[in-house]
C-alpha cells in the first residue's frame, strides 16, 4: 500500500546515497554515475538527482567505486551499519575540457535484480501528463494501457499478453488495488505523489504471495525522510479537465519524519466528439489524502504507518440525461466509490546476519452504482499480514534465507440487479445473475520458504516456495525459481519459473459489461485458476563512442489451467463465465533498445510481438468441444518510439512518443446475425497508430509544460453498439479497441522545494 519495508530488513541491507560535484553555486547533485561494488561488475547509476540505491548482499562488501567521466574516479569504504552515503566528486584536472557525454536513463533495467525488472524513475514519468498511474506507461514497451468501455473510463492493463487481473499490483512493496478497486484503480495513484515504477515480469517471489501470473508492478510513493520538502502540481486539457496535487513533508527530528500528500480533480465538461450522443468520457470529481509516518527507533529498529482516503463520483452515459428534467427514459450512469486504508509494518536488525520485519494492512471499499437501468451496490473489506525473517546459514553469505508466516482476508458482499430486455431468453444451462447477492469469504493463511545462493562470479540462484491453505479450495504450493549468470560487464542472462494462484470476482473484474444489455451467466462453480510462467532474459550493453547502448531480449510464455473465461463470442445476448477444461496460453516476445544519439537525445525503440490463444467453444455452450483461438482483444504486436531531447542544463525538454498498435480479433457472436444490419459485427480491430509530445522549460524551482495526446486524431468509429436505443437487447458499450476521444491538449506546472 504505502510504504516500502526499510532498508534494515532487506538480507545485507541497501545502501543508499547521492553523487554531487562542487561548483560556485554549492553541490549539484550527477546524474549517470557509475556506482559499484569493488571487483564485481554489480552496481547501479545514479538518477537525475544524483541519488542511487544498491544492495548490499553481504558484510563482505566493504568499498564502492564512484566514477563518471570528466571527474576522478573514487573508492569509498562503508562501514557496517552505514547505509546512507554522501560524496563528492572531484573534476579530473588532467583534463582540458570537460564533457558530460551521458546521463543516467530515466527508463532502465536493474542491473542488480535477478529478475527482469525495469525501472521507471520520476524524471521518465515527467515525459508525459502522468495525472495518475494509468498514464505512467504511454512511454512504455512493456505494458499496454486501455479502456474497459466506452462511457464509465475504466481502464485496465495488459501486460505480456494478459489482463490486468493476472499481474500483482504492489504499492510501497504491499499488495494493492485488487477487488473492488481493479477497475478504477489506476486512477487512485497521481502522478506527483509516485518517485519511482518497477515493471517485473513473469512470477515474482514467494515472499510477496502466489497472485503474481504475469508480473507485479510495485509504485513508490513519495517518502517522509526523503524527496522534495514540498512538491506542487497543477494541470488542465482541453475537456476542461483540471487537478492540483501536493506533497510536503516535516522531519521532526532524526527520528520522526512524515508527509502529507493531496489530490484535488473534476471534469465536468459534456464531450460527444464522435456524436453518438453520449459522453465520450465520464464527468468526474476526486478528493485523495494519504498520510505517511516513519519512526526510527535506533540504528536497527524501525516502525511505519499510513492512512489513506478517497472520495471519487463518476457520472456518465446519454448527453440527454443531463440536459433534460425528466431523464428516466435516458441512459445514465453513476459511480460513487468510498475507499479508506491504513498500514503498520516495522523491523529490527539483530546483527548483520538475521533481521525480522513485519507488515499489514486493511481496506474498506464500498461501491453504489447504477449503469442505466442495471444496479451494482458492493462492499469489501481486506486484511493483509505478512512476517519476514531473513538469515544467512551458518556465518556464509552466500548462503541467505528468507521465510516467514502469511494471512490474507478478503469479505466481498455484492448486490446486482441487472434488467430484463423483453424478448432476451433465459438460457438452459448455467445461473443467471439478475437479481443477486453475491457473498465471499477468502481467510489464506500461508508459510514460505526462499534461498538464495550469491557467490562472486557465479550465477545467482533463487529457489522458493509456499503452501497457503484457502477456506474454499484448501491447500496449494507455489514452487519458484530465478537465476542470474553475469557473463561480464556487459551481459546479463535471467531465466525464471514458477506457478500462480488466482481467484475469479466475476462482477468487480467485469463491471464494464454492466453497461450494455447483456445478461451474465455462471456455468458451474468456478475453481481457482492456475498458471506457470517460463521467461528468459538478455541484456546486452554496448559501448558506442564512450555511450551506453542498451540492448534488451525476452521471451515468456504463460500457460494455464482452469482459466476463468469471459466469453461473448456465443450469443450476443449472454456473457459466460466458465472454468475452461482446453488449452490456454499466452507467448510474447520482446526486444527493446536505449541509446543517446547525440548529446541530449535519449531514444528508445522497441518492438513486442504476442501469440495469446483460448480454446473458445465452437457452438452451443453445452458442447465439450474446442477450438484454439486468438484471444479476442489482444494487439498482436505493438512497436514503440520514443524521442527524449533536453538542452544544455535541461532548460528546455521535448519528448515525443509514437506508438503502433497491431491488429486485434474482436468477439463475433454466433448469432450476431440477428442483429440489424446496422449493427453489424466487425471481427478484427485494424493497425492503428498513436503520437504524443510534449514541450517543458525548466527554472530552479519551476517547470511548466505543454502537451498533446492522440495528435493523430485517431478514434475508433461507433465505440457504443446500438447508441441510439441503449434499452434495447442490441446495446453494448464494451466493445473498445482504440481511442474514444481525440487529440487532447494540456498545461501543467510543477514546482519543487528541496
Amino acid at each position: 500500500m504505502f510504504l516500502a519495508v526499510c532498508p534494515a530488513m532487506l538480507i545485507g541491507q541497501n545502501i543508499t546515497g547521492h553523487v554531487y560535484e562542487e561548483g560556485d553555486s554549492g553541490k549539484n547533485p550527477i546524474p549517470g554515475v557509475n556506482v559499484y561494488w569493488v571487483n564485481t561488475t554489480e552496481g547501479t547509476a545514479t538518477d537525475a538527482e544524483g541519488y542511487f540505491e544498491l544492495n548490499r548482499p553481504s558484510k563482505s562488501y566493504k568499498q564502492l567505486v564512484v566514477s563518471y567521466i570528466g571527474f576522478e574516479k573514487d573508492t569509498v569504504s562503508i562501514e557496517r551499519k552505514q547505509k546512507d552515503i554522501e560524496i563528492v566528486l572531484r573534476v579530473n584536472k588532467e583534463l582540458k575540457e570537460v564533457k558530460i557525454v551521458s546521463r543516467g536513463p530515466s527508463a532502465h533495467i536493474d542491473r542488480m535484480s535477478s529478475r527482469s525488472v525495469q525501472e521507471i524513475t520520476g524524471a521518465e514519468l515527467c515525459k508525459a501528463a502522468c495525472c495518475n498511474l494509468g498514464e505512467s506507461f504511454e512511454t512504455n514497451a512493456s505494458v499496454d494501457v486501455s479502456y474497459s468501455d466506452a462511457v464509465t473510463g475504466a481502464r485496465q492493463i495488459q501486460l505480456l499478453g494478459l489482463s490486468g487481473i493476472y499481474t500483482q499490483m504492489m504499492v510501497d512493496n504491499v499488495p494493492d488495488l485488487y477487488g473492488l478497486a481493479q477497475p478504477f484503480g489506476l486512477s487512485y495513484l497521481p502522478g506527483t505523489w509516485m518517485k519511482a515504477i518497477q515493471i517485473s515480469k513473469g512470477c515474482s517471489s514467494v515472499v510477496d504471495g502466489y497472485t503474481a501470473v504475469a508480473g507485479q508492478i510495485n509504485t513508490n510513493t513519495k517518502d517522509p525522510d526523503d524527496d522534495e520538502k514540498i512538491a506542487l502540481n497543477g494541470m488542465f486539457n482541453s475537456m476542461m479537465a483540471y487537478e492540483g496535487n501536493f506533497v510536503g513533508r516535516v522531519k521532526f527530528n532524526k527520528h520522526l519524519s512524515t508527509n502529507l500528500m493531496l489530490h484535488a480533480g473534476n471534469m465536468q465538461m459534456k464531450h460527444d466528439a464522435n456524436g453518438d450522443g453520449f459522453l465520450d468520457m465520464p464527468m468526474t470529481s476526486t478528493i485523495n489524502v494519504r498520510n505517511k509516518w516513519k519512526y526510527r527507533i535506533d540504528a536497527v529498529s524501525m516502525l511505519q504507518m499510513g492512512l489513506n482516503a478517497l472520495y471519487e463520483n463518476r457520472a456518465g452515459g446519454q448527453m440527454s440525461y443531463y440536459e433534460k428534467a425528466n431523464s428516466g427514459n435516458l441512459y445514465g450512469i453513476n459511480i460513487r466509490t468510498k475507499r479508506f486504508e491504513a498500514l503498520l509494518k516495522g523491523g529490527h536488525e539483530f546483527n548483520d546476519d538475521f533481521n525480522l520485519a513485519f507488515k499489514s494492512s486493511g481496506a474498506y471499499h464500498n461501491q453504489t452504482s447504477f449503469y442505466g437501468k442495471n444496479t451494482y451496490d458492493a462492499v469489501e473489506k481486506t486484511f493483509y499480514f505478512n512476517t519476514v525473517f531473513q538469515g544467512v546459514f551458518g556465518g556464509d553469505d552466500a548462503h541467505s534465507f528468507s521465510t516467514g508466516l502469511s494471512y490474507f482476508y478478503d469479505d466481498y458482499v455484492e448486490n446486482l440487479h441487472i434488467n430484463t430486455v423483453d424478448g432476451a431468453a433465459v438460457p438452459v444451462i448455467g445461473n443467471v445473475l439478475n437479481d443477486t447477492v453475491l457473498t465471499m469469504t477468502e481467510s489464506v493463511p500461508g508459510a514460505y520458504f526462499e534461498y538464495t545462493f550469491h557467490k562472486e562470479n557465479l550465477p545467482i540462484v533463487i529457489v522458493g516456495i509456499r503452501g497457503d491453505y484457502h477456506n474454499d479450495f484448501g491447500l496449494f504450493v507455489t514452487p519458484r525459481f530465478h537465476v542470474r549468470y553475469t557473463l561480464n560487464e556487459h551481459n546479463v542472462f535471467r531465466a525464471s519459473v514458477g506457478k500462480g494462484y488466482r481467484t475469479a470476482h466475476i462482477l468487480s473484474e467485469n463491471s464494464s459489461l454492466l453497461a450494455s444489455s447483456k445478461q451474465l451467466v455462471i456455468i458451474d462453480d468456478l475453481k481457482m485458476e492456475e498458471a506457470w510462467n517460463y521467461g528468459v532474459n538478455y541484456t546486452r550493453y554496448f559501448n558506442i563512442k564512450e555511450k551506453e547502448l542498451t540492448l534488451n531480449l525476452s521471451a515468456y510464455r504463460t500457460h494455464f489451467r482452469n482459466q476463468v473465461i469471459v466469453d461473448m463470442d456465443n450469443d450476443y445476448r449472454y456473457v459466460y463465465f466458465y472454468n475452461l477444461p482446453g488449452r490456454s496460453f499466452s507467448n510474447v516476445f520482446q526486444i527493446e533498445g536505449n541509446y543517446e544519439l547525440f548529446k541530449g537525445l535519449d531514444v528508445v525503440l522497441a518492438f513486442r510481438y504476442q501469440d495469446v490463444k483460448v480454446a473458445e467453444y465452437a457452438g452451443d455452450i453445452t458442447e465439450r468441444n474446442s477450438v484454439l483461438e486468438k484471444k479476442p482483444m489482444v494487439n498482436r504486436f505493438k512497436g514503440l518510439l520514443n524521442l527524449s531531447y533536453g538542452t544544455r542544463l535541461n532548460k528546455w525538454r521535448f519528448d515525443y512518443t509514437l506508438q503502433v498498435n497491431g491488429d486485434q480479433r474482436l468477439p463475433v457472436p454466433d448469432y450476431a446475425d440477428e442483429h440489424p444490419d446496422i449493427y453489424d459485427f466487425e471481427d478484427s480491430a485494424p493497425v492503428y497508430c498513436i503520437m504524443n509530445a510534449q514541450v517543458t522549460r525548466n527554472f530552479r524551482r519551476w517547470s511548466i509544460y505543454l502537451g498533446g495526446e492522440n495528435l493523430t486524431n485517431y478514434k475508433q468509429n461507433n465505440p457504443i453498439v446500438c447508441a441510439d436505443n441503449p434499452f434495447s437487447e442490441y446495446f453494448d458499450s464494451s466493445r473498445v479497441w482504440g481511442p474514444i476521444s481525440g487529440i487532447k491538449v494540456y498545461l501543467g506546472f510543477r514546482y519543487t522545494l528541496d
